[in-house]
């Protein structure tokens, strides 16, 4: 079955950095967008950061500049690398796996919460 483990989430202070990371295991890989989401309390689900599998990258307008996504083919891994990080960045961040044609087979992590302190 389809698998999406995210880690790395924690408790940090405003302007530090975290990585998380997402390992995939039961998809052919390369066929499928990679995201992360996010979602803070009394908030809707919301895209933070998608990387095509040939590489293209899209960002959140609040994250431009500070996160980075990224992905390993050969390991079936998604890293979202978030510096300069502020209180507002707060949530639970989820990984994402979309089929890049067959947009039915998606498929979510359980997510990992990222706190930052002020």
């Amino acid at each position: 079955q389809v698998q999406l483990v995210e880690s790395g989430g924690g408790l940090v202070q405003s302007g530090g950095s975290l990585r998380l990371s997402c390992a995939a295991s039961g998809i052919i890989f390369v066929r499928f967008r990679m995201a992360w989401y996010r979602q803070a309390p009394g908030e809707a689900r919301e895209l933070v950061a998608r990387i095509s599998s040939g590489g293209t990258t899209t960002y959140a307008n609040s994250v431009k500049g500070r996160f980075t996504i990224s992905r390993e083919n050969a390991k079936n891994t998604v890293d979202l690398q978030m510096n300069s990080l502020k209180p507002e960045d707060t949530a639970v961040y989820y990984c994402n796996a979309e089929h890049q044609l067959l947009t039915e087979k998606l498929y979510w992590g359980q997510g990992t919460q990222v706190t930052v302190s002020s």
